[in-house]
Order: C-alpha cells, then sequence, then structure tokens
C-alpha cells in the first residue's frame, strides 16, 4: 500500500480528549518496561519523550526510574495541557516536565539527555529525518534510544481488519486516526533505510502485527 501521510498534529480539543481517554495501557506499560530495564542500571540522568502526547508514558517512566527527570515534548499544546493536567497531584510530578516543540528544532540543547524515546510520532511528521536528526541532536553520548511507531500494512483491508480488531470499542473519532495513522506508518525496511541516511547505527525490529522499534544506543 503506498504511504498516504496525514496532518501533522492531532491537537483538536475532541482529538487530545479521545486520545487521552483511549485505553493504551497495556502497549504503553510495555513500551515504558522495555526502557526501564534498559535504564535499570544506568546511572540516574534526563529522559526525554519526543511526541509525548497526553503524558502516559511519561508518567510511567517516571514511576519505574525513580531518580530520573523526564521531560515530554510534543506540537500540540492543547496536548500539553492535557499532560499537565495528568500530572497533577502525582507524587513525583515535579521530576516531569513538559515543552511546547516541534521537530526538528535548531534551539532544542545539544547532547542533554541520557536516553531519548518515542512513541507514535514518526508517522506524523512530514519529513521523517526531523526525528533522526533531534535524536542525534539531544541524544548525550552514549544515550539509550527507544523509539516506536506504526507499521503500514499492505493494504487499506489490512488497516480496516486492525482497526475492528484493537480498537472495535473506541469513539469513530479514535478509530478513523487509528486507520489514517496505518495508511500514514512507515515499514520496518524504510525505516532501516532511514537509520542509514541518518548515520545511526539502531536495530529496528518488528514487535507486533502493527509495530516495529527502534532501539540500541548512540555512539560514546
Amino acid at each position: 500500500m503506498k504511504r498516504i501521510p496525514e496532518p501533522e498534529l492531532m491537537d483538536s480539543v475532541d482529538q487530545v480528549e479521545a486520545y487521552a481517554a483511549a485505553d493504551f495501557d497495556e502497549g504503553n506499560q510495555a513500551f515504558a518496561d522495555r526502557v526501564c530495564r534498559a535504564l535499570d542500571d544506568a546511572s540516574p540522568g534526563r529522559l526525554v519523550d519526543l511526541g509525548c502526547g497526553p503524558g502516559d508514558i511519561c508518567l510511567r517512566i517516571a514511576a519505574g526510574l525513580p531518580d530520573w527527570h523526564i521531560v515530554g515534548m510534543d506540537a500540540g499544546r492543547n496536548m500539553l495541557d492535557a499532560a499537565r493536567r495528568a500530572v497533577r497531584g502525582v507524587p513525583f510530578a515535579e521530576r516531569i516536565e513538559f515543552q511546547l516543540a516541534r521537530l526538528p528544532d535548531r534551539n532544542l540543547p545539544e547532547a542533554d539527555f541520557q536516553a531519548v524515546v518515542s512513541n507514535s510520532l514518526l508517522h506524523h511528521l512530514p519529513e521523517p529525518s526531523a526525528l533522526w536528526i533531534t535524536v542525534r541532536q539531544v541524544g548525550a553520548p552514549g544515550a539509550y534510544v527507544q523509539v516506536m511507531d506504526l507499521d503500514r500494512p499492505d493494504s487499506e483491508d489490512e488497516a480496516r481488519a486492525l482497526v475492528d480488531r484493537y480498537a472495535a470499542d473506541e469513539p469513530e473519532l479514535l478509530r478513523e486516526d487509528f486507520f489514517n495513522s496505518l495508511c500514514a506508518a512507515w515499514t520496518v525496511d524504510e525505516v532501516r533505510r532511514q537509520l542509514d541516511d541518518s548515520g545511526l547505527a539502531l536495530d529496528v525490529e518488528r514487535v507486533s502485527d502493527r509495530h516495529w522499534m527502534v532501539h540500541g544506543r548512540l555512539p560514546e
């Protein structure tokens, strides 16, 4: 299936509310758990979540890495408002902050983070290089990198089947956003080429029937 790009931002009030209320618990926890396992023996530092959305993964990682400072970045003001509401009253809220940023951004600090993670951002970006440039820019030497996103199906029929399988009970707005995201996603082979073009020696693997994951460390 030929890739069909979708808008960069999911930031209307309706989209933010639907996304924040959706049941991503299993996938988000698995993503956060993998980050925490990778950093379990590392010295505490700073971690950035690029495209943090309503902040759920930031919260999960902060809970699993009690000595780390977590920064969530997103280009959507409404998404960041939802993220800030989500951390109110959380005991470790002082270790989480959210910043408005649209990638690429030359004003972001260089080599500032010991871990760089991102979930479901790449397919929204007009140019995928924006994500990989930012990973290189903000990641410190030896930084852990973990990026996950959707893997584009072979056909629209397969995309619809995935929507029915995993979002059967979700609002129609979210179901349509999921379908559009599947159509806008990059395949594993395409991501490998992006990494080669960006000079990033990171591993990429298919981790489910609808996701791939990039992981590894930046050079020391």
